[in-house]
């Protein structure tokens, strides 16, 4: 079992959701997961999801006329 990325976990807290050192550390693991939204539920975008938005939503090159 690998253990917590402790230093990723610091940025992701101090940084990412603006908590002070003291409210970091007050959380517990499960306080901190849904703060980050592992547990939202939601699953990342694939590869295939991608494809289909960029063939719906082709990029316009300036001064290309259609």
């Amino acid at each position: 079992m690998q253990g917590f990325d402790w230093p990723k976990l610091l940025r992701a807290g101090l940084r990412g959701l603006g908590l002070r050192p003291d409210e970091f550390w007050a959380l517990t693991p499960a306080e901190l997961r849904l703060m980050l939204g592992e547990d939202s539920g939601e699953v990342p975008m694939g590869r295939s999801r991608l494809e289909e938005l960029i063939a719906a939503f082709p990029d316009e090159v300036k001064g290309e006329v259609s």
